[in-house]
Formats: structure tokens, sequence, C-alpha cells
């Protein structure tokens, strides 16, 4: 991004790169951070910072975390013979949003998508075989986007399982196909959690 540009048009530039923000959207978003006073910019700027430096993936899980393991991993009440595979932490989110799941979980890191060129090896799937083959989980979960490529992902990692002691389900078919769980209600989700069914 060119620095000879005004701050107002870099700040635009760097909204608009944001998902799901249009050029507009970014200048409304520029403008309002024009307004707010000098402290409310500041913590704004600082609560970035912090996502940035103190953030990082939890050792276990690939969610987000602030210390080695994320407060899902570290919080014992959590029944850890259930791991539940999401793609994305945003989906991880969504879940425990919905509520009804006291599990762990496990993030890819995105989905199998020849057609974007991310093959498995680039995902975090040896980490969750090496999880179950360490012992004590009893379920794998998937709760990959219901679509071609979700599915794609979970047969591949049911595929990497087969031969371990793990019984392997799935989100129960009430999501659209197609869907990501992010746009899921909360009443869907947990619908889904509650009729996983095995997979095949």
């Amino acid at each position: 991004m060119p620095e000879s540009r005004g701050p107002i048009a870099r700040l635009v530039d760097y909204f608009a790169e944001l998902p799901g923000i249009g050029r507009k959207s970014a200048e409304r978003l520029a403008y309002h951070v024009l307004r707010m006073s000098n402290q409310e910019a500041i913590a704004f700027a600082e609560a970035i910072r912090a996502v940035k430096e103190r953030l990082h993936p939890c050792r276990s899980c690939f969610n987000l975390a602030e210390q080695d393991e994320c407060a899902i991993c570290l919080d014992k009440r959590r029944d850890r013979t259930q791991v539940c595979v999401v793609e994305q932490v945003r989906d991880l989110l969504a879940l425990e949003q919905a509520g009804g799941y006291r599990g762990l979980y496990h993030v890819l890191q995105g989905r199998v998508s020849p057609l974007e060129g991310v093959a498995a090896s680039q995902l975090t799937i040896d980490r969750l075989v090496e999880r179950v083959r360490q012992g004590g989980v009893r379920e794998v979960i998937m709760a990959t986007t219901p679509n071609v490529e979700g599915d794609a992902t979970a047969l591949e990692i049911a595929g990497r399982l087969k031969g371990l002691p793990v019984e392997i389900t799935r989100l129960a078919r009430g999501l659209t196909v197609g869907a990501s769980l992010e746009q899921a209600n909360h009443e869907m989700l947990a619908d889904a959690l509650s009729g996983r069914q095995r997979m095949p």
C-alpha cells in the first residue's frame, strides 16, 4: 500500500481488504474512526496489536490461545473423550455459542480444496491423528462444512483414523448443504450436534 496516499485513503484501503467489506462500507468505517476520541482510537489500535502479538494457535487443538493451550483445552470440566473437528476458529466459536457441547475441539485451519491448492498435508490432520493415537479420545465428531470440499476433508480424516479405536461421527444434516457453521443459528447447531451420525 503506497505511503504517499493520505491517511484516510490508506485507512479506507485497509478496511476494504477485510472480507465482506465493500468500498462504501470501508469509507464509513474510516470516517467512524476519524470521529473517535483519541483515547478510543488508541484503544482500538491497541486491541488490534494485542490480537497480533498475544494470540497464537493452541498447541493441542489450534484454537486461538494466549498461553500454550487455549481456555477450552485447559478447562478440566470438558469431556476429553470427545473431539469436534472444525475448519476454522470461527466455526468453533459458533458451536460454543450454540451451547450443549462440552467436549474438546480440533481446528484444521482450512479444508482440502484442490482448486485453491490446499492439500490435506497443509492442514492439522497429522496432529489430530496423533491426539487420537495418544489414547483417551473415544469419539471424533466431524463438523466440517456440509459441501463437497468439507465432505472430502471429513472422508480424508476418517481414512486416516481407520483402524484406531475411535468412533467417527458427523453432524446431522439438518444444516443446509453448502452453508457454513457461522451462518447457522444456535438451535440448528445444537440439533446438528445432538443428532450427529456415525460416518461410514
